[in-house]
């Protein structure tokens, strides 16, 4: 019997993307989350005394900044030496050949593998071979599985690969495969890398996703860590084990009934309960939504800025763990029992609105001030994209309809002005 540890994409150092509802000291914690999961990796390792871990590419989130991140990743692999556990990795996307500039002597317990082609190292002791081939360049995009070798036999084989594979969508697809290709070459365990989603592919062969080891933003919502291997002869066991110090959760509130914000916050409070109680203990970012028909649908859109720090205070009281929120949304509508369009008279509509803007100084100063607070927001959520081409369309179409309900709700309701006078 052996036993291994699997894990990928642990992209070290990379930056939280996201919170804006917290303070410099919780940034801090936050900012050091990808750090305290390696910790726990190591640490994992060493409890479980496993005889080796292999890590699927994408070690780090692509050139240092400077020495330190490859000088604590070293810290974390020389406590695993000194355990005698022995490290098998290949690079992925984010630390290809081209992309660290910078480079330090790995301590001799950690192979990694060629970027040239691929290679097998065989582990006599365990009657083990571990197959793989690091990236070169960050996009490789053809189909490295077909220069692997085939299975070694008598050994249990495991391959180590960085992929897309074919049909997962909203990733690139480097180093795009099939299933069939990998389950051509008889290897008993695919240990792969590159999507942050866990998942088990496959289970004849086993074709793992263990998932990035903690979460950088809400699109990585969930419990995020490895998997423990434990091979008994035939038998392959797998384990799911959290590393993650800090947990994204999207959290839905259902406004149904809700008149006034005192009725609002109530349902916060048991909305973030709920969702938290299967994650006991850790930190968690969350985004808040709030939906349904609610007769104060109009209440709602009038102070959206008021209305999300009091749902910001009401979710920090909802637990005794620590909770940052990320993102208030809402999406509410109106009640059934609301007046509907045609009800309305002249001035409430769109045209008598307008001409009250038009003939009303306080009202054009307040429509200006939230025209500002809807640029600027509509910027910072395009920057936390990773790439231009990336924008998040439909985020920004929810972000732009929620504008309309606010100024259609400012507008009707006199804005902020208006009821100052």
């Amino acid at each position: 019997m052996f036993r291994f540890i699997h894990c990928a994409d642990i992209h070290l150092d990379s930056p939280m993307r996201g919170l804006r509802f917290v303070d410099d000291g919780v940034i801090d914690i936050v900012r050091g989350a990808t750090r305290r999961a390696l910790e726990n990796l190591v640490t994992l390792c060493i409890q479980e005394k496993v005889d080796f871990l292999v890590i699927a590419g994408d070690v780090f989130d692509g050139d240092w900044e400077d020495y330190t991140t490859g000088l604590f990743f070293n810290r974390c692999m020389q406590h695993l030496d000194a355990a005698g556990i022995p490290v098998y990795l290949i690079r992925g996307n984010h630390d290809a050949a081209s992309v660290l500039t910078r480079h330090l002597t790995l301590p001799g317990n950690v192979r990694v593998f060629s970027e040239l082609h691929p290679e097998t190292v065989r582990i006599e002791g365990l009657q083990v071979a571990v197959h793989g081939q690091s990236f070169a360049v960050r996009d490789v995009t053809e189909n490295l599985v077909l220069g692997y070798p085939q299975a070694v036999p008598g050994y249990f084989n495991i391959g180590l690969l960085h992929t897309g594979l074919a049909g997962r969508e909203g990733h690139a697809r480097y180093a795009p495969c099939q299933l069939d290709d990998l389950r051509a070459l008889g290897y008993n365990y695919w240990a792969l890398g590159h999507i942050h989603q866990p998942e088990i592919v496959l289970s004849e062969p086993w074709v793992v996703y263990p998932g990035n080891v903690q979460g950088r933003h809400i699109r990585e919502a969930g419990e995020r860590g490895c998997v423990l291997v434990t091979v008994d002869g035939s038998d392959v066991n797998l384990e799911q084990k959290a590393l993650d110090v800090v947990r994204w959760l999207e959290v839905s509130c259902d406004m149904k009934d809700a008149r006034t914000l005192g009725d609002v916050l109530p349902k916060v409070k048991s909305a973030v309960a709920q969702a938290a109680a299967p994650h006991p203990g850790i930190p968690l970012c969350v985004r808040i939504g709030l939906e349904g028909a609610t007769p104060a649908h109009q209440f709602v859109y009038q102070d959206v800025e008021q209305l999300t720090h009091e749902v910001v205070n009401a979710a920090q009281w909802a637990l005794s763990q620590p909770v940052y929120v990320e993102r208030v949304t809402v999406a509410s509508n109106h009640h059934a029992s609301e007046a509907s369009p045609a009800e309305f008279g002249p001035s409430d509509s769109l045209a008598g609105v307008l001409q009250e803007v038009a003939e009303d100084s306080g009202l054009q100063a307040a429509l200006q001030e939230q025209v500002s607070a809807w640029h600027r927001l509509l910027l910072g959520r395009m920057q936390e994209q990773d790439a231009p081409s990336a924008i998040d369309v439909t985020g920004t179409r929810e972000l732009i309809g929620q504008a309309l309900l606010e100024l259609t709700a400012k507008l009707q309701g006199g804005g902020a002005t208006r009821g100052d006078s």
